[in-house]
């Protein structure tokens, strides 16, 4: 071995050591160390900016820009128009239905300003498309002028055929402009022209990752056949030979680190057959990169794939290196190794990256140290060129194929390379860097592959969107190179000197670190990716330590030994026969006991400063990341949770930790207020941790002594939380835990006087329990917080990518085998789109893996206990006699598994109550139905999540409007609420509200004025025969939609002054803005609050019912004022529009118990009289009505939605890259 060998060659388990450790590097370190790779000195290099700059001034003066070039120029990510012209591009071409196609094209072109582009171009195709999307834009205005009018209505008679021809006609020339052909065929045939003129090519057949194995089959055979085809123009030599382009995904639904074993027995051998015949034909084969998640998986395959001897003599093995990958050039040594290890000549082919907004926007929501990718273009661009001098280095094993559009990049690899221009190649997609390419070429001598993608223009989508976004960023060279007002020089310059020059400030500071999501308010809870091998296996070892463990729950109270006496075994669900510790529950006794240590405890802990109480939960949180691998060992055996879900429920709570503390903090500077008493907080079995941390977390921070029920299936991890928080400097009196049932614990607890509130998450029937229990026993104003069901549904339109769409309907189905209260329970496919997406539905569930949550390939973990399971298995099975089961899956024999199941239904009316666990109800709908549809799941009185996929906006907003649920998750998934991004809770059947991770959720934990008491009103009753005419009548809708609410009120009831006029200040102080919450780039978290609905006001004064009236009519509502002398005292406000009604006399209790069509009631004070209207409101069936008891309270006449857009669903992020430096 020679010195250079010598040099070059290092060990390769040492090499993939060095891999995984540059996943998470200080990126100013990593870069600092590439510069030192460039041989190249400072003169050189600006030498070799001098070069580039001479190619843009070439570029500019010699050629005129390809078609899409110009249309980038005009039409960039930073215009209304570029990003409506992408997502009619992403959409249209795959949209069945006419009816959803003319929706499509008036969405996208109607709102936009193509007249400012109108003759801007350098190109007459850009003007002419301008003109033509004008003229659409025009005609689909809703009150055109002049000529148009008479168009449209010529278009409109038409039923918009023309309109639509012309648009879906753009479009495919559009997409001509990158794919070189429809078929490997034809794209051979148009190949011929600029083959004649020296160039190569590398084929790659357009296509989304398979889904499923069907899709995996199907590519397989299609690039079999590709290669067949370039096999016939093979010239014997691979360097001057088209070779073709593998994506590894295509070929297996599970391309993922947690499934490495089947891709590796199921994958390897489909592509080892490739690369056999590419071998056999002498042609390239190369290996596409895709996202670093799949980066180590890759190695493997890869390694696997250069270890056949049957490729020995062979050159044309190829990989692609993404430069911006903080691991790029340790790839590149172990490529190298291994090239050396098998004694193999291979292909290296460097490119910048494709999926940098992806990269950015999965780092943030894991929570991970930091990104895999770098910050800036600059450092992109230093790499780059250290990459080029590593390939260079090692030509002794490696044919460098350097894929650029970059005038610099193409000078420098040229300056680096020296003289011999066979060892190398450049590249270029088809339809983008012609002219520099060809100047590069004559000038250099140097030899150009076009990257040329070949398939149906249905699959072109995605593709195209990925150029459109990689190329019409302010920052990228292709952008610039047009612009002529930027400089030559500026264009060219040189990274090494522009890394330099940032100093210290080496990362983008408009980029926030995933650790700084929600700075400066709170740190963003750690995480991990558990498809990357460097992030998830630090934890995976860190869990081995608890794999036989056990542990023991008992009663938790103040100054208690540990548990004694009788105790039950805890069964792990995943085996039945696995005992992971001992239960010792609670007595009547111990109840007692803890409720009068509470006492105590409140005084001692309210006592101390928000600030205090703050800090304790801070470290509680600390200590919960401290022990994730324990926590999360327990979460599995305990209630079958899998590796994913169980670090993503301790993340939530360190997250509600963190943010309760804060919000304590801001409530008591910005309105000093006092804890509430006792709160009896009762969790539920599927969020173990986060949840029972969650509701404790509020009531401590606000100053509340808890006692802590947890789940009879789930109280191990309780006491492991308990233990976290006492050990973080919690008193044992302000928390105590009483393991137990309903009858022993619950009931006790939630029926004693003393207590001043309870927050429980569970079923509706039991909510409706907890609020009789507190009505009979407890203050007419103790506070029932409650998050129960719902009939989540989602709605599919003919626009969604079906990929997507796919992907997140088995996510929200099955992921913790459908045990969350927001799993999807009820899709609705639009008629059109129904055979595919079913189909593709189907494979996909054939890949998912059903067994044990230890092991990290589980997709589909064990339903909690053996009731659930049975309870779940008959209803599939009810469903399977009479046919309506259109799929099921086999599940293991051991353990409490249920098949996930799809059952057909007419719609929503259909299911009788929820069924919590993995089935999924189907449905299809008409285009002209979707309001119908909307209206159905609405009628269900359930409001907690609810999915919409379309790629249409006006629909999402009419949607927003009408449908009545807490959470609308728009082209994602509809699980998995993050903590202060998407606070979560419902409405309706579905919960109390206010919503868990929000502005208004800890004030409701404590009070801002002391308890009030009032006489009962005095007068005639009214009858509940006037009451419901008077309700019936009223419509808020307009009142609602005015903005100027508060001021009406204040003219109306100028008179008034006293309590009503400070109802009417803290009203107008409410801001019910919509409100844009922080949250991971890509992503609109917008939280808005809405009228509850109609009020009833009672006093039990005049004034005070004018009081309550005016927070109702102030935020929305309408009100029916029962009082005397309020007939007459609401008359103004009625003159001035406001919805509302008064009546004189009193309400009786009775005659609340058979009233429909309230909202809420307001009655202020505790007495008889409001405990026993209480009492008769929760007696009512259905959903909970609040009784209102403090005057003043704005917030309680609204109800919070949270609304969750994916914005980069259209295949990228249009605003991120707009803003790349």
């Amino acid at each position: 071995m020679n010195d250079a060998k010598r040099y070059l060659h290092i060990d390769s388990a040492d090499l993939r050591a060095r891999i995984r450790a540059n996943y998470d590097a200080d990126e100013a370190a990593v870069l600092q160390a590439l510069v030192e790779r460039i041989k190249l000195s400072e003169e050189e290099r600006r030498e070799v900016a001098a070069v580039g700059a001479n190619y843009v001034a070439r570029v500019r003066k010699e050629r005129s820009p390809s078609m899409m070039e110009a249309f980038l120029a005009e039409y960039g990510l930073s215009t209304t128009e570029g990003v409506g012209l992408m997502c009619l591009a992403e959409a249209l071409l795959r949209v069945p239905d006419a009816e959803t196609i003319d929706d499509l094209i008036h969405d996208k072109i109607e709102p936009s300003d193509w007249g400012a582009h109108l003759g801007k171009s350098s190109s007459s195709m850009v003007n002419a498309s301008t003109w033509a999307l004008l003229l659409t834009g025009k005609v689909l205005e809703e009150d055109p002028k002049g000529p148009t009018r008479a168009l449209r209505g010529l278009v409109r008679r038409m039923g918009e055929p023309v309109v639509r021809k012309a648009v879906g006609q753009s479009m495919k020339i559009l997409g001509r402009q990158f794919v070189l052909g429809q078929t490997i065929e034809e794209g051979m045939k148009n190949a011929r022209e600029l083959e004649k003129q020296g160039y190569t090519y590398s084929y790659d057949m357009l296509g989304e990752a398979a889904r499923t194995d069907e899709d995996a089959v199907r590519y397989h055979r299609a690039y079999a056949k590709a290669i067949s085809a370039i096999a016939k123009q093979a010239k014997g030599d691979v360097r001057g030979s088209p070779g073709i382009s593998v994506k590894l995904s295509a070929l297996h639904p599970r391309y993922e680190y947690t499934h490495r074993d089947t891709v590796m027995a199921e994958l390897v051998p489909r592509a080892r057959e490739l690369v056999q015949q590419a071998a056999k034909a002498n042609i390239g084969f190369n290996i596409d990169a895709e996202e670093q998640d799949r980066l180590d998986l890759s190695l493997d395959v890869i390694e696997a794939l250069m270890s056949d001897p049957s490729l020995d003599g062979w050159d044309g093995f190829g990989v692609v290196v993404q430069a911006y990958g903080r691991r790029a050039a340790p790839v590149i040594e172990a490529l190298y190794e291994l090239a050396e290890r098998f004694d193999r000549k291979i292909m290296v082919r460097l490119v910048k990256g494709a999926y940098w907004d992806t990269e950015i926007k999965l780092s943030q929501e894991m929570g991970v140290k930091t990104f895999p990718v770098y910050t800036r273009k600059v450092n992109t661009d230093v790499s780059y060129m250290a990459c080029a001098q590593m390939l260079l280095d090692r030509r002794d094993r490696i044919y460098p194929q350097f894929a650029t559009h970059n005038a610099h990049t193409c000078a420098a690899v040229v300056a680096m390379a020296g003289g011999d221009k066979e060892s190398y190649e450049f590249q270029r997609l088809h339809g983008m860097g012609e002219s520099l390419h060809h100047i590069v070429k004559q000038a250099e001598g140097t030899h150009c592959r076009i990257y040329a993608p070949v398939g149906a223009h249905r699959d072109l989508l995605a593709y195209l969107v990925r150029r459109l976004l990689e190329n019409g960023a302010n920052s990228s060279f292709v952008n610039q190179v047009v612009d002529s007002s930027i400089p030559p020089s500026e264009v060219s310059k040189d990274p090494v000197s522009g890394f330099q020059q940032l100093g210290k400030d080496v990362s983008s500071p408009l980029i926030r670190q995933p650790g700084e999501l929600f700075a400066p308010d709170r740190k963003n809870s750690k995480g991990y990716r558990i498809n990357e091998p460097a992030s998830i296996l630090p934890l995976l070892k860190a869990r081995e330590a608890f794999a036989d463990a056990t542990w023991t729950a008992g009663p938790m109270l103040v100054g208690s030994p540990a548990p004694q006496g009788p105790a039950r075994d805890a069964l792990s669900p995943a085996d039945g026969s696995r005992v992971i510790g001992k239960v010792h529950e609670a007595t009547l006794e111990e109840v007692a006991a803890a409720l009068d240590a509470a006492e105590q405890g409140f005084r001692e802990w309210s006592a101390r400063p928000a600030a205090q109480r703050a800090e304790v939960l801070h470290r509680t949180a600390d200590l919960y990341e401290a022990h994730i691998a324990e926590l999360t060992v327990i979460a599995t055996r305990e209630a079958g949770k899998m590796m994913f879900d169980g670090i993503a429920e301790v993340r939530e709570a360190v997250d509600f930790l963190r943010f309760y503390a804060n919000e304590a903090e801001r409530l008591e500077a910005e309105e000093p207020g006092s804890a509430r008493g006792m709160f009896v907080c009762i969790s539920p079995w599927n969020f173990p941790l986060a949840i029972f941390t969650g509701q404790i977390a509020a009531a401590l921070a606000a100053g509340n002594a808890v006692l802590a029920k947890p789940a009879e299936q789930t109280p191990l991890i309780a006491a492991r939380a308990v233990e976290l928080m006492r050990e973080a400097g919690l008193p044992e009196a302000a928390l105590q835990l009483l393991p137990g049932d309903g009858p022993t614990v619950g009931g006790p607890l939630t029926n004693d006087p003393r207590i001043a509130g309870v927050c429980f998450t569970g079923s509706t029937p039991v909510a409706q329990i907890i609020h009789q229990a507190l009505a009979q026993n407890a203050g007419p104003d103790a506070v029932l917080i409650a998050e129960t069901g719902g009939l989540n549904a989602m709605i599919v339109d003919s626009t969604a990518l079906t990929e997507q769409a796919v992907r997140d309907i088995l996510i929200s189905s099955f992921q913790s085998a459908g045990q969350r209260c927001s799993a999807l329970r009820m899709l609705y496919v639009q008629e059109e789109a129904r055979e595919r997406l079913l189909h593709m539905l189907d494979g996909a569930m054939d890949a998912l893996t059903i067994g044990d949550p230890w092991n990290t390939d589980t997709d589909v973990s064990p339903v909690i206990d053996a009731e659930a399971q049975a309870d779940i298995s008959a209803y599939v099975a009810e469903q399977e006699k009479t046919g309506k089961v259109m799929k099921t899956l086999p599940v293991p024999d051991t353990g409490t598994f249920v098949t996930p199941a799809v059952v057909e239904v007419g719609g929503i009316e259909d299911l009788e109550r929820e069924i919590f666990g993995p089935v999924l109800h189907v449905a299809t709908f008409k285009a002209r139905d979707i309001d119908k549809v909307v209206d159905a799941i609405n009628d269900r009185g359930y409001g907690l999540t609810f999915g919409l996929h379309t790629r249409i906006d006006d629909r999402v907003q009419q949607i927003v409007e009408r449908i009545h649920v807490g959470n609308i998750y728009v082209n994602r998934n509809q699980i998995g609420a993050i903590v202060g991004s998407q606070p979560f809770g419902g409405e309706g059947l579905s919960g109390t509200g206010p919503k868990a991770g929000g502005p208004l959720y800890v004030s409701r934990f404590r009070r801002t004025a002391p308890a009030e008491r009032y006489d009962a009103p005095q007068g005639k009753a009214v009858t509940l025969e006037a009451l419901q005419p008077a309700l019936d009548g009223l419509d808020s809708r307009n009142w609602a939609a005015r903005p100027d609410r508060v001021e009406v009120l204040r003219r109306a009831l100028s008179g008034k002054g006293g309590v009503v006029r400070r109802a009417l200040n803290e009203t107008a102080a409410l801001d019910m803005t919509p409100q844009t919450l922080p949250g991971p780039t890509g992503e609109s978290n917008r939280l808005s609050q809405y009228p509850k609905g109609p009020v009833l006001c009672l006093g039990p004064t005049l004034d005070i019912a004018l009081a309550q009236a005016a927070q109702a009519l102030g935020t929305g509502c309408a009100a029916v004022v029962v009082a005397t002398g309020a007939e007459q005292a609401v008359k103004p406000l009625i003159d001035a529009g406001a919805p509302l009604v008064g009546l004189d006399g009193i309400v009786m209790p009775k005659a609340l118990s058979d009233l429909n069509g309230i909202a809420a009631v307001a009655a202020a004070g505790a007495s008889d009289w409001t405990r026993e209207l209480r009492l008769a409101l929760a007696k009512r069936d259905g959903a909970i009505i609040p009784l209102e008891t403090q005057v003043i309270a704005p917030e309680r006449y609204v109800v919070e939605r949270h609304l969750c857009i994916d914005t980069t669903a259209a295949g990228g992020n249009a605003s991120l890259l707009a803003t790349a430096e």
